[in-house]
């Protein structure tokens, strides 16, 4: 079947007899102990959720904001409040206290779905999130002037109610590597109709198949896994794995218990995983196909896992994209294409634009004229999924277009055979070189590096920043990699919880700069960021 409305989901799929089962890390952040669900189950869950949001007050049209402790029932309430008419919003809990108080003051919700955690760690910054909302909701505890679970549960919701197929569905935020997020909202039509229909076709090899054990962990707080909800369920794999947490020895007997045959999770989650791929009985021995969405993959984390496979020829497939414009580009790795004797190669190769679905050309920034092939310029793309608005910053949408292209904000390569190098994003660069290609020829030549990550200062040599498990960096080893490189300056190392990053596991790059020299001045302009 094929994703349509996403208030019914579950009841659709549940009527389809689909037999997936839903296993959890832990239990969701519900008031309720299960980690173990049937789709039938998912169904009644999601009404019961409708109707605990209409008691909050919620309704058509109304935007729901939630920002609580990463799990997947973010997308549940999503669903939910689909299904009453209402707009879901999903902040990440892990943006900085005065960064939701910008977001909630564009939103101005009707509801706040949140958590006692939340709102102390907030109140803790001087920030009180209840304020910004008509009505807050906290899934665990009562807390003076909001509502509790014992306030709404037992509400009977109103039947689902449908709407445009071009009118708000869901709001989402971009990462936020360079500053405060902006709040990108979707419709149906672009990320259910373009989007998740178009990842339900069943591909040669890639395609999901009925025995197969799918593994997410990723955050959901961000736009993927609603749309990744909608067609991993219409695909009905027998199991559905749900991982919300970054601590490999945690995960590890989930991972075990349920061996994933298909596993996506966020780039940083498969750099904190890693560690696993080298334990005897690996929980990674019979994946087939591995996917990486948000940004690209330093080769020898992919080798890792493309290692650890018992299969004869498994698979990654690497994804770039926006939350704006769902994935751009695709490609796949294997081991041979991360051999690390097939000297020069990376990851940042991101491969081909998605057939049928995107387009894209690279320009000059300044007068915005094609480049030849082979020359570095700024990266545009004309998709039907491009996102409706900025909420509360139409502007500055606008201000990202060029005729119908949009203007990614990356700089890149288009090669002969139409692939994409990314190089870096604007706000980021170095003339005359590439830091994402830097680091990827560091973690190669530094098998102690979780990361390397490479900065730019206007008046000086890049700054190699190297994360390591312990925060030390001896050296000699640092001598040995770089030797070849044109001068860097000396390295800092830190340990992976000193980077500050988004709620995706990315570097935020100027947050970094700014922490470590006191000024986030770059070589870059950021007018696309």
């Amino acid at each position: 079947m094929k994703p349509d409305d996403m208030g019914v989901l579950f009841d659709e799929i549940a009527e389809h007899g689909t037999p997936t089962t839903v296993h959890l890390d832990r239990p969701l952040d519900l008031g309720d102990d299960r980690r173990k669900f049937g789709v039938a189950d998912l169904a009644e869950l999601v009404q019961e959720l409708a109707g605990w949001l209409a008691a909050a007050g919620a309704g058509h049209r109304d935007r729901v904001a939630i920002v609580k402790e990463n799990h997947w029932d973010y997308d549940l309430l999503s669903c939910a409040a689909v299904r009453i008419g209402a707009v879901p919003a999903k902040l990440s809990d892990r943006l900085p206290s005065n960064t939701v108080e910008a977001l909630l003051k564009r939103l101005d919700p009707k509801v706040l779905v949140t958590t006692t955690a939340v709102l102390e760690h907030a109140r803790a910054a001087g920030v009180d999130l209840a304020s910004f909302a008509g009505t807050t909701l906290v899934l665990d505890g009562a807390v003076p002037g909001t509502l509790s679970l014992d306030d709404v549960r037992g509400h009977t919701a109103p039947g689902p109610r449908r709407r445009h197929d071009d009118e708000p569905l869901a709001v989402m935020h971009t990462s936020g590597t360079t500053g405060t997020p902006k709040l990108v909202v979707h419709s149906r039509n672009t990320i259910i109709g373009q989007l998740a229909r178009f990842e339900t076709v069943r591909y040669p090899v890639i395609g999901m198949r009925g025995d197969d054990t799918l593994v997410n962990a990723s955050a959901y707080a961000h736009g993927r896994t609603f749309c990744w909800t909608a067609s991993a369920f219409c695909l009905a794999p027998r199991e559905i794995v749900i991982i919300s947490q970054q601590d490999a020895d945690r995960v590890d007997p989930v991972l075990r218990a349920h061996p994933p045959t298909v596993m996506e999770a966020l780039p940083a989650t498969y750099v904190r995983f890693a560690e696993l791929t080298e334990r005897l009985d690996n929980p990674f021995r019979r994946t087939r196909l591995f996917v990486s969405t948000y940004d690209a993959m330093h080769p020898p984390t992919i080798r890792s896992y493309l290692t650890a496979s018992h299969r004869k020829r498994p698979l990654w497939m690497q994804g770039w994209g926006q939350s704006e414009t769902g994935p751009l580009t695709f490609r796949f790795h294997t081991r041979s294409s991360v051999d690390p004797k097939q000297s020069g190669r990376t990851s940042r190769n991101v491969g081909y634009a998605v057939p049928l679905k995107t387009r894209l050309r690279v320009v000059d920034p300044d007068s915005f004229e094609p480049v030849p092939r082979g020359q570095p310029g700024l990266v545009l793309t004309k998709t039907a999924a491009r996102c409706l608005d900025y909420v509360g910053e139409t502007d500055r949408w606008q201000a990202k277009h060029w005729g119908d292209w949009w203007i990614t904000g990356d700089l890149g390569v288009r090669n002969r055979d139409g692939s994409v190098d990314l190089l870096d994003r604007e706000v980021d660069m170095v003339p005359e070189l590439s830091c994402l290609r830097v680091e990827d020829i560091l973690e190669e030549r530094l098998p102690q590096a979780l990361e390397c990550v490479v900065l730019g200062q206007p008046g000086k040599a890049p700054l190699p920043v190297v994360v390591t498990v312990d925060g030390e960096l001896d050296k000699e080893s640092w001598l040995r990699a770089a030797h070849d490189i044109l001068p860097l300056q000396e390295p800092i190392a830190l340990t992976w919880d000193q980077i500050p990053r988004t709620g995706t596991g990315k570097v935020r790059r100027l947050a970094l700069l700014e922490q470590i020299t006191a000024t986030a001045e770059t070589h870059g302009t950021g007018r696309w960021t």
